[in-house]
């Protein structure tokens, strides 16, 4: 069967031995594509390498179809090296949606930057951040004490919120999660389930003092008086699952752990 013919793929992979090694074997088999001419991309490692890939063909239309090579998968299929195109041509598809960040410096200066995972911001001295949270032009929290706060994305919500006890939400929800890190006022506040239309304003109290850093993604910026996050309206990127292990079976057996 030539594969190339019904399907290009272009495979790459993290920098560690077992990746290598199967983008080495993946390449002999199937045929090695240069990126910018695949239909579909197959990265080999972990979540963070494919969501790496995810930036990189973001609005390219582009499929991304991945594979755990890491020690952490959870947006990943399983390695299997057969009927690869056979998966692939019955993958599930989901589109991914950035965040956009619009953080403002104590410069004046603006930087802009698109998220996959999550817009964070945390302090960046040994006293706890003061931040206003506004949602669609209206303060919901005046002021919140804590070491950090983040919105993420679906496909995000198994990372750093996941481990800042925010919710997991499934990949086709059209919702953002609103999470702190280590409140300390309002102490019982877990933070909020957003619309994924919702724009979400933080302002920074005190910030010569209590100085916060916000992130998007692996974008930082330093020094930030307010940042600003929506849903992108233009960048979209698509992921592919395997229909016997998709993104929403993977949900709700994480939900249901003990």
């Amino acid at each position: 069967m030539n594969h190339k013919s019904a399907s290009r793929f272009a495979f790459i992979s993290s920098d560690t031995p077992d990746a290598r090694t199967a983008v080495e074997s993946l390449s002999k088999r199937y045929g090695q594509t240069p990126l910018e001419e695949a239909d579909v991309v197959v990265a080999l490692g972990g979540d963070g390498f494919l969501l790496q890939a995810l930036r990189e063909t973001m609005g390219t239309g582009k499929k991304v179809y991945g594979m755990n090579r890491g020690t952490i998968g959870f947006l990943m299929n399983e390695y299997r090296a057969g009927n690869l195109p056979e998966r692939i041509a019955a993958a599930v598809a989901e589109t991914i949606r950035p965040l956009e960040m619009q953080a403002t410096t104590a410069d004046g200066s603006t930087v802009t930057a698109l998220a996959i995972n999550e817009v964070a911001l945390w302090r960046q001295s040994y006293q706890t951040a003061k931040i206003g949270i506004t949602v669609d032009g209206q303060v919901r929290l005046e002021e919140l004490s804590c070491d950090g706060v983040m919105i993420a994305t679906p496909a995000g919500s198994t990372a750093y919120n996941l481990s800042a006890h925010g919710p997991i939400l499934p990949l086709d929800a059209p919702l953002l999660a609103l999470t702190p890190v280590s409140p300390f006022r309002p102490r019982n506040w877990r933070g909020a389930l957003l619309s994924d239309k919702a724009v979400v304003r933080f302002d920074i109290r005190e910030p010569e003092k209590r100085p916060v850093n916000a992130a998007a993604d692996h974008t930082e910026v330093k020094g930030v008086t307010s940042v600003t996050v929506r849903e992108s309206t233009t960048a979209t990127a698509t992921l592919l699952f395997d229909p016997s292990h998709s993104w929403n079976e993977r949900i709700l057996s994480e939900q249901f752990r003990y």
